[in-house]
């Protein structure tokens, strides 16, 4: 990829980011792009302004639009066609990112002897046991041998749902399938009408 695809900026971006370079007394700067959190579930990004002597020597450096912009090498892959914008709303403003290599938890078929297994104890050992607290988990990713779990009904808002993840869940699972790392829970359990506590 050309590095002048490796990033593309809107015109309300590349507008913000020279009124923010003109704002600023330094010569010569730089906006430097790079990945901070490389999670699937929510990758974070970070935009600084940067000096000539704050440029490492393995950074890709391009010019975009009449500034130069800086990617160190980790970043870069990650970053490949990704469209920064500038967006206002009610919330407020900032840059927002959209990267077409990030595809969110459970967006491509779940398949393969790993899922089958994972699928297998959390059928036949994990909602079992939460079943007596109406509660109910259900595998939705699995991401570099992370599975991603959710739970619904009376886990989800439940002020013990982190415990049952670490004491219970997450060892079943790994149990079954030892080359599954971590087990992470993304529920949204602000979200959760009827928590079981008890």
């Amino acid at each position: 990829m050309s590095e002048d695809r490796l990033l593309m900026f809107t015109d309300a971006a590349r507008d913000q980011i020279l009124s923010f370079i003109r704002e600023d007394p330094a010569d010569g700067l730089a906006v430097r792009v790079s990945v901070q959190n490389r999670s699937p579930i929510a990758p974070e990004y970070e935009m600084a302004l940067v000096e000539e002597h704050e440029r490492e020597a393995n950074d890709r450096t391009f010019e975009i639009s009449g500034f130069d912009v800086v990617v160190d090498p980790a970043s870069a892959d990650l970053l490949a066609g990704t469209e920064i914008d500038w967006v206002e709303s009610l919330q407020g403003s900032g840059f927002r990112f959209e990267n077409p290599n990030v595809k969110p938890l459970g967006s491509e078929p779940l398949e393969g002897p790993l899922v089958e297994r994972v699928q297998r104890v959390i059928e036949e050992r994990v909602n079992p046991g939460v079943a007596s607290h109406g509660g109910r988990v259900q595998l939705v990713d699995i991401r570099d041998n992370v599975a991603y779990v959710s739970m619904g009904g009376g886990c989800q808002g439940c002020g013990m749902a982190s415990v049952t993840l670490t004491q219970g869940i997450k060892e079943m699972i790994k149990e079954a399938a030892p080359e599954i790392v971590d087990v992470q829970d993304v529920t949204d359990h602000s979200a959760g009408t009827n928590p079981y506590y008890r």
